[in-house]
């Protein structure tokens, strides 16, 4: 059977008091849209609409990778105008529409399976996403019948006394079958204080016919929208447990849970150990054994087995197996350290390649360069590679010693197993087994102190 999704976008989201539009706010690393729009997929949905409304540019601009389709809602009218706006979206079509809210990114595979399930078997026409709750606040209550089966839905401004004490929620999202949906969209009125037209009136408008209307009951936590900072922050805290059991689940060891921040799409592999602090952003992927000490960012990056780092940021960069970085290190975008190597504290990498077993141990900056094999280079070397409108290119061969407070002034070749000396500043190339040495010879000025009146 045909199955679609309606994510309803449109919302202005006022009570988030921010430029950005609501649903383009970040859970764990991604949109709160693109984790609705991926759940639909990962749930085998033949086609996703969004309806979009403000913002709706950025929102198009921030899913066009998805090859979504986009309905437009000129004007804010309430849920059930918003899917007047992508009915031709859904016509011509029969089968099933599963309607969900750009603003609730928890919602998870297993349940939008689960919902189509129920509301095929159960042959309705409508089934409402609900939830219990022992605080149910101003949620709109299911009243049901004597039989268990749903009766209407009660906006808490409309309920009673005695409905407002139902425990029984409606989340908002719903499942329909399409040619009833369309039928009942033509009836829809905006004869409410608010003037606007409500999707739950849908549900009257099918009962009244005697159709049959559903509720599948989920976890609270599963269809918690997002309308506040606030409660953006509880979206997040929900998921990242999610997200830190699963690695747990699949054999990674994260000491403390609530102080770890790890994005959806990360991928770890077993035995890894992940101490607090550290936040492992975007596509990361981090293979088994490794060891993240305290305070670690690492953004889009590779790390391949054994690799322990400390305390550093490594972003867009690739990493070898059994290499140690930190703490203090910064690698920066397209970085590829080699295997068995060593980045040290207060080492600065970016756009360069460092060979497998070089050790580049401490306070250090190399940018634009090219490091081969067994290297070395000592404390305070400087790679130099701007000359304030450029920048050049450096390449260092295999087993070159690079002595203390070296600079190497772009561009520069040193050649396999050189040596610089100490405080040399290099600007030509240096061949095969040479010692560079590139430093003025030391002279020393007998009483100048006494002379200039410096002495005490």
């Amino acid at each position: 059977m045909y199955k679609c999704a309606i994510i309803l976008a449109a919302g202005e989201g006022k009570r988030m008091n921010s430029n950005t539009p609501k649903v383009m706010h970040k859970v764990c690393g991604k949109e709160m849209i693109n984790h609705v729009i991926d759940t639909m997929r990962s749930a085998d949905i033949d086609m996703v609409d969004v309806v979009i409304g403000r913002g709706a540019a950025e929102v198009k601009k921030g899913t066009e990778d998805r090859k979504i389709n986009y309905s437009v809602q000129e004007d804010q009218l309430g849920t059930g105008h918003a899917v007047m706006c992508a009915k031709e979206f859904l016509s011509g079509n029969e089968g099933i529409v599963a309607i969900f809210v750009g603003d609730g990114p928890l919602i998870s595979e297993h349940t939008v399976r689960e919902l189509l399930d129920y509301h095929e078997k159960g042959n309705y026409k409508a089934t409402i996403l609900t939830s219990r709750m022992n605080d149910p606040a101003k949620y709109g209550r299911i009243i049901r019948d004597e039989t268990g089966e749903v009766k209407k839905i009660v906006e808490f401004k409309d309920a009673t006394t005695e409905e407002k004490l139902v425990e029984e929620i409606n989340s908002g999202m719903y499942c329909f079958n399409i040619k009833e949906l369309l039928i009942s969209l033509d009836k829809l009125d905006n004869n409410n204080a608010q003037k606007e037209y409500y999707l739950t009136d849908v549900i009257g408008i099918l009962k009244d016919q005697g159709l049959k209307v559903g509720a599948f009951d989920v976890l609270a936590d599963e269809i918690t929208a997002v309308n506040s900072k606030v409660e953006l922050a509880n979206a997040e805290a929900i998921m990242r447990k999610r997200i830190n059991e699963k690695h747990m689940e699949n054999g990674v060891t994260i000491m403390d849970p609530s102080n770890t921040y790890i994005d959806c799409d990360v991928i770890i592999g077993k035995d890894t150990i992940i101490y607090p602090g550290n936040v492992l952003q975007g596509t990361t992927i981090i293979k088994e054994e490794c060891v993240l000490y305290p305070n670690n960012r690492i953004t889009d990056s590779v790390l391949e087995s054994g690799i322990v780092i400390q305390s550093s940021v490594v972003i867009e960069s690739k990493i070898g197996e059994k290499t140690t970085v930190g703490p203090y290190a910064y690698i920066r975008p397209e970085s590829n350290i080699g295997k068995h190597a060593r980045i040290g504290d207060f080492v600065e990498i970016k756009k360069s390649t460092i060979g497998d077993n070089t050790k580049v141990s401490h306070l250090t900056y190399i940018g634009d360069a090219e490091v081969g094999s067994g290297c070395n280079f000592g404390c305070g070397t400087v790679v130099v590679n701007y000359d304030g409108k450029a920048k050049y290119k450096t390449t260092i061969g295999n087993n070159v010693f690079i002595g203390c407070n070296t600079n190497l002034v772009s561009p520069v070749t040193i050649n396999d197993n050189a040596y610089t000396a100490a405080g040399s500043t290099i600007t030509n190339e240096v061949p095969k087994n040479t010692l560079a040495i590139a430093r003025a010879r030391q002279k020393n000025v007998e009483n100048w102190v006494v002379k200039k009146g410096l002495n005490k």
